[in-house]
């Protein structure tokens, strides 16, 4: 098997997505490897003998992608055995040319402490934590959103992404069996937000696996419970017109976007 490797003298994220984003445009496996903070040019020719031994073990040349700042670091390891891309060098000469403007290259400056959203989305992650599973009902006015659903339906973690990534203030609030009664209604602290809401659904046979993992053989994950609650919540949705996606198919990434693309929320990103 191939192996890709993603190499910075920062995190490694930004090489780590470019990279991905391109192999995953080819239906093929590949071992990936990341490697952070080459500050030095003699870690760089640790990392070029990883890639050589990657080489010889594999008897395929390694993919390399890597984003460097430091020049001389980039010239060693672009000496590696493998297929190398640069993506800096890719980039950025010909949008110097558009843009009319030198880059100025600085170490760390795309994921750090000093980018200039990065307190934005830590309040915002700090919200999420502080106003999950409904259990902080009083900051709701200051939600940029508020998700909602049954329980194991992809509010946290969907939260949470939105705070750190985006840096937008998103709360949720779980309709448990106890809210169904007769028939779901919208509860008082919710409806006063209504505005903010935006719900999550879930396939019936999905659900109960996502259950059947933390409370196997029990009422809760069984496939009737699950279609119960589901058709209780989507009634609620389509009765009081609040807008919702069905997440099965779906990773968080792109029930984020789908939520961003729909409700108009603006990232906090740059």
């Amino acid at each position: 098997m191939r192996t890709a490797f993603y190499i910075s003298d920062g995190t490694a994220i930004t090489a780590e997505v470019f990279g991905h984003a391109l192999l995953s445009l080819f239906p093929t496996e590949f071992n990936h490897k990341t490697i952070p903070f080459v500050e030095t040019e003699e870690q760089a020719y640790a990392v070029i003998e990883k890639i050589s031994e990657s080489f010889q073990d594999a008897g395929e040349r390694p993919l390399v992608f890597y984003t460097v700042v430091n020049p001389d670091i980039r010239r060693v390891i672009a000496r590696s055995v493998g297929i190398n891309y640069n993506f800096l060098d890719q980039f950025v000469a010909p949008l110097e040319k558009i843009i009319g403007v030198p880059s100025k290259p600085e170490k760390h400056r795309t994921h750090s402490i000093h980018e200039k959203t990065y307190d934005i989305r830590i309040e915002a992650v700090n919200y999420a934590l502080a106003n999950d599973d409904g259990s902080n009902l009083k900051d709701y006015k200051e939600a940029d959103i508020i998700l909602v659903g049954v329980s194991r339906s992809g509010k946290t973690p969907t939260s949470l992404y939105l705070a750190l990534q985006y840096g937008i203030k998103a709360a949720n609030y779980p309709f448990t069996e106890e809210d169904m009664g007769d028939m779901l209604k919208l509860p008082p602290a919710l409806r006063q937000f209504k505005q903010k809401l935006f719900g999550l659904t879930i396939e019936a046979s999905r659900l109960s696996q996502i259950r059947s993992e933390r409370r196997a053989n029990s009422r809760y994950a069984s496939i009737q419970q699950c279609r119960m609650e589901l058709r209780e919540v989507e009634n609620l949705y389509r009765k009081e017109k609040i807008p919702f996606l069905n997440s099965t198919k779906y990773s968080i990434e792109e029930i984020s976007a789908k939520i961003l693309a729909e409700t108009g929320l603006q990232r906090r990103k740059y």
